[in-house]
């Protein structure tokens, strides 16, 4: 049962980051001013996937929260962790992002990192 949590966690994180970011990138860039962020909490109210997103982050922590209830910390943090490898290769196919030699390196650490602790 615990991976299965650890994979609800995983997914919902990823699609609640693509998702934002995602819509964020189509939003474009916003001033950080009042009447700027005014025009960003009227571009958020009209983006129904950013909205999707915010859901997952609900899931994501709702889980979240079920998991460390039955499983050690030491073992949920890490185990979740594996969002940033599916992160980032997602990011670089679906979002189209430029990945270097040190960021592919460092997901390739975080994914042998949770193979450690899934032991």
């Amino acid at each position: 049962m615990r991976w299965v949590l650890v994979a609800v966690v995983v997914c919902a994180t990823v699609f609640a980051d693509l998702l934002q970011s995602h819509e964020m990138k189509r939003a474009g860039e916003q001033s950080v001013s009042a009447r700027g962020f005014a025009r960003l909490l009227h571009t958020i109210a009209r983006r129904r996937l950013l909205f999707l997103g915010v859901a997952c982050n609900a899931v994501a922590f709702f889980v979240f929260m079920a998991l460390v209830q039955t499983e050690p910390l030491s073992f949920a943090v890490p185990a979740s962790s594996a969002s940033y490898v599916l992160e980032t290769l997602l990011a670089k196919f679906v979002l189209h992002e430029q990945l270097g030699a040190r960021r592919t390196a460092g997901a390739l650490a975080v994914l042998a990192g949770v193979l450690l602790i899934g032991g």
